[in-house]
């Protein structure tokens, strides 16, 4: 009964745009984003992997880029809201929350792996 909730998508709508919820792998080997999973607690996470090593903030800008480059928004769109040195992180993105929401899902299904179902 609880495999439904386990599709739990880890962005929220606003009326400006998009936050995401992330968990990133600095020096993860490519910059890419790895689908969705499920954390311990239940939360959902875009799994997000980065070339650049987590210090002074690089693997964050890595991070950014990434997500403005996949969703097709200008860089100063995306912002980092929390977990600044965190694998955790809260990214919001400004723009078309429908558009930015259909993307994602489309870059999160090209990437996820039923593993639990």
């Amino acid at each position: 009964m609880v495999a439904k909730e386990s599709r739990k998508e880890p962005w929220r709508y606003s009326t400006a745009g998009i936050s995401i919820a992330l968990r990133v792998t600095p020096r993860g080997g490519r910059d890419d984003i790895d689908g969705i999973e499920q954390l311990s607690d239940g939360r959902s996470v875009l799994k997000v992997r980065v070339r650049a090593i987590a210090d002074g903030g690089e693997a964050n800008k890595a991070v950014l880029v990434l997500l403005a480059k996949s969703l097709g928004v200008p860089k100063a769109s995306v912002r980092l809201l929390s977990g600044a040195t965190s694998r955790l992180k809260q990214i919001a993105v400004d723009g078309d929350p429908v558009r930015l929401g259909e993307d994602l899902r489309q870059l999160a299904s090209a990437k996820s792996t039923d593993q639990g179902n």
